[in-house]
């Protein structure tokens, strides 16, 4: 049981889970080797090693500020720190300032988690999920422009033009395949299939029902957005389903207790997000930002919002013996 296991590598782990609200050692450690697998196959180990740095950083800035204690147990001041540490090296080409300037965006991560439990999730019963990551990391990118030693590069910079002049064209069956694990994948902005399929892995070992709601997310995702005629090479990176697939699990698994009505509900916000990823996309790309998880957490918050019942934490504790589906 997740209580009674409770050294730092075991709690560090579980931050990595919690990036698909699995508190899960074993799911976390598959998280990295995912990670550390689209280091290799991209020849490019800066997101592995910043993911390892954010996480750590993170987690121990946590334990040094006094932080809830079982929060900090069940991994919920590593998860915004791990992708605070992906992205940062995905946007900003590599320097020695860059590890430097992870090193302070995930503390940061830290902060701004546990102010949004102190604030949004105190008075609302709204969790904060990943917006401490999306904040973090839009301040960070943000700045890197205005800061000679470091150099903004991927796709931040992308014109909103870019992503609504592609032609419809419907991918052949082995590109789908590929998009609906990049989908997974792109949660922590890995562009590798095989990625996804790890991930998707980990989150089974940890809930089948859990998985089945990632699954389902990626599908509705890319059936939507190639529906609605998006730009089929954004749609193949996976770049229109990481956030649904986000939403599906929380409002269909983690912060909603399932029901019929709950997973007609789910599936609402789920393509409810693929519109949202749409217009952040459009009104992000003129000031140079990723949109991030933003799509994912602003529909969360609207259809978590309205429930009662919710966990008081910024992300809903699953522990381990929780997660148990048979």
């Amino acid at each position: 049981m997740a209580s009674e296991n409770n050294n730092f590598l075991t709690v560090s782990l579980r931050g990595a889970g919690q990036v698909f609200f699995m508190e899960n050692a074993l799911t976390g450690l598959l998280f990295l080797v995912a990670i550390a697998y689209a280091s290799y196959d991209a020849g490019q180990w800066a997101t592995t090693i910043g993911a390892i740095i954010g996480l750590l950083v993170a987690t121990v800035t946590a334990m040094w500020m006094g932080n809830d204690k079982p929060s900090i147990q069940s991994g919920l001041f590593g998860f915004n720190g791990i992708l605070v540490g992906v992205a940062l090296p995905t946007f900003i080409a590599v320097s020695p300032l860059l590890w430097f300037y992870i090193i302070v965006g995930a503390a940061v991560s830290t902060v701004a988690t546990a102010t949004f439990a102190a604030t949004l999730t105190k008075s609302w019963g709204v969790p904060g999920s990943t917006g401490p990551f999306v904040l973090t990391a839009w301040l960070m990118v943000g700045g890197a422009y205005a800061f000679g030693a470091l150099d903004v590069t991927g796709d931040s910079a992308r014109m909103a033009t870019d992503y609504i002049s592609g032609a419809a064209v419907i991918p052949a069956a082995d590109e789908l395949v590929q998009i609906f694990f990049r989908n997974i994948a792109q949660v922590f902005l890995l562009g590798s299939a095989v990625s996804g399929v790890i991930i998707l892995i980990g989150i089974f070992i940890a809930s089948r029902r859990a998985g089945l709601a990632a699954a389902a997310g990626s599908l509705v995702a890319m059936i939507c957005a190639i529906g609605m005629r998006v730009d089929p090479t954004v749609v193949i990176q996976g770049l229109y389903g990481f956030s649904p697939v986000l939403t599906a699990m929380a409002v269909g698994v983690i912060f909603l207790d399932t029901s019929a009505k709950v997973v007609v509900y789910a599936l609402l916000a789920t393509v409810a997000t693929v519109f949202v990823q749409a217009a952040y996309d459009v009104v992000m790309s003129p000031l140079g930002l990723p949109s991030f998880t933003a799509p994912y957490v602003l529909t969360m918050y609207l259809f978590v919002a309205p429930k009662k019942a919710l966990a008081p934490h910024p992300h809903a504790p699953v522990a381990e013996h929780q997660l148990d589906d048979a």
